[in-house]
């Protein structure tokens, strides 16, 4: 699972690019004009930036060149562009771009070059295995198994139980769970951990004589053995 930035002013397409990386089981924050995708940038760690090169505000090769001076070359850079000229691939690489992608393109070839840069930086695209009591969650077949039971969740769903497998015995107070598994800018006082830590516990708990979700009132959410 990597911390994904996209960059990318068309709705549609930071919508597809969102959905399609969250459904691959990385966490993605969007960012709609260059300024703010600076700001993110310099501000969060992620582990691989997109960025279109049209973009308001800010165009794309001078969000690049400000984060590369600020913020140096560990952070892999993939360009998105309707431009396809090789003046236009020329400008990006040399700006500080790790790889280049001109639209429309297929969202596995997109998939395929995040891979690919995930290596070079050394995250590669291992899978992680979390292991609890009767509990089992493995990150790349996207499988939860209790008991020999295997258990089907949404995207979102997985991405929560993830974080709470990560850290077990831990309370995780409900901000920590909206920064890790929602976007950037949800509304903190909305109520959707909730209803989800519901969700979780209907298809993770129920039916099981130890459960293993708890609330800490005041505090938070809790993986435990009761």
């Amino acid at each position: 699972m990597a911390n994904i930035l996209v960059v990318e002013d068309e709705v549609n397409v930071s919508s597809f690019i969102k959905k399609g990386l969250e459904e691959k089981g990385h966490n993605v924050d969007v960012a709609f004009d260059g300024a703010m995708g600076l700001s993110l940038a310099c501000s969060r760690e992620y582990d691989v930036i997109i960025l279109d090169v049209i973009l308001p505000q800010m165009n794309g090769i001078e969000m690049c060149r400000r984060y590369r001076d600020t913020m140096g070359y560990d952070v892999p850079i993939i360009m998105l562009t309707a431009l396809g000229s090789t003046d236009d691939v020329v400008k990006g690489l040399e700006t500080g771009a790790d790889d280049y992608l001109s639209k429309p393109f297929m969202f596995d070839e997109l998939i395929a070059r995040i891979n690919v840069v995930l290596r070079r930086k050394g995250m590669g695209v291992s899978a992680k295995i979390y292991e609890y009591a009767d509990l089992t969650l493995n990150t790349e077949t996207m499988m939860v198994i209790r008991s020999g039971k295997n258990i089907s969740l949404t995207t979102k769903e997985f991405r929560l139980l993830e974080l709470l497998m990560a850290n077990p015995l831990r309370v995780l107070s409900r901000t920590h769970i909206l920064e890790n598994v929602w976007d950037a800018n949800i509304d903190v006082n909305t109520n959707v951990v909730e209803v989800y830590i519901n969700y979780l516990r209907n298809k993770v708990d129920k039916g099981f004589p130890v459960k293993l979700i708890h609330t800490v009132i005041g505090m938070g959410y809790v993986l435990k053995e009761e």
